[in-house]
């Protein structure tokens, strides 16, 4: 089997070293292009895959194609390697806002097409796909792209309807944690902590929570109500968030990616 990949930016190298470290590709088995010789040249000596000299190349040779590049250039590279492509050849698209029907689209023809949303913490090895396919994908080869997609993180299998709000709650999502985190940080700073703790405390306790909430399957009101004693510190915490509307701002904050994805 070759895996070819389009793009060679950080989502795409954090599907690489993933399926490597799982053993679900080999180096040899995966082939690359990028638009820069430097970024191949990274790839290849980090990785040990094989870089091809340009787009069509690769399009040509790979029966798992990933097309790992932005939605504002998705179209010229489905232009240059739509008459490359092989019939048999499973086409895996991590582009945000492009659905299935623009896929085809843009192809000009029927092809097996499969819509994959990861995340950036797939750098990590814990990353959160949501995938959807159309009809020309057999169960056996979307249990193939399973497969690899969960060598870097979790998986599901979604219906299409629901990718957009996937790439919001999962993948638009890291970066307000990441903001959270620097939130807590700042609040150690203030009450005193060198910058460097307060860094590894709060992304500690974010990553911990996260992990007891995903492994006991409690719902996350429950785990707040077990940290909330009487009239304790982390009640009055709470109220504060409360009155400067976190709940409010996150979610207007996934609604608002999620229209972003269905203009783009």
């Amino acid at each position: 089997m070759k895996l070819g990949f389009i793009g060679l930016g950080n989502m795409a190298k954090a599907m690489i070293s993933g399926m490597l470290a799982k053993e679900t590709a080999k180096p040899g088995e995966i082939i690359g292009c990028a638009r820069t010789c430097a970024t191949c040249g990274e790839v290849r000596e980090k990785y040990g895959i094989e870089i091809r000299e340009d787009n069509k190349a690769v399009a040509a040779e790979s029966d798992i194609l990933v097309l790992a590049v932005k939605p504002q250039v998705l179209e010229g590279v489905i232009s240059e390697i739509k008459d490359s492509i092989r019939e048999e050849t499973l086409v895996v698209s991590i582009a945000a806002g492009k659905t299935l029907g623009w896929l085809e689209a843009a192809f000009g023809r029927s092809l097996k097409l499969v819509r994959c949303m990861p995340n950036t913490p797939a750098m990590a090895g814990a990353g959160c796909s949501g995938v959807c396919r159309n009809q020309r994908v057999s169960e056996e080869e979307m249990g193939q792209c399973m497969k690899l997609a969960e060598s870097f993180g979790m998986a599901e299998e979604i219906p299409e309807k629901l990718i957009d709000a996937v790439g919001a709650v999962s993948g638009s999502s890291p970066a307000f944690v990441f903001m959270f985190i620097e939130a807590l940080a700042d609040g150690g700073v203030k009450a005193g902590m060198p910058r460097s703790q307060a860094y590894r405390f709060a992304a500690q306790a974010v990553y911990g929570s996260a992990k007891l909430m995903l492994e006991t399957g409690k719902h996350p009101g429950e785990l707040k109500d077990m940290v909330c004693s009487p009239g304790g510190t982390t009640i009055e915490g709470v109220q504060a968030l409360e009155e400067f509307g976190l709940r409010c701002g996150v979610m207007k904050a996934v609604g608002s990616c999620v229209e972003k994805s269905k203009k783009m």
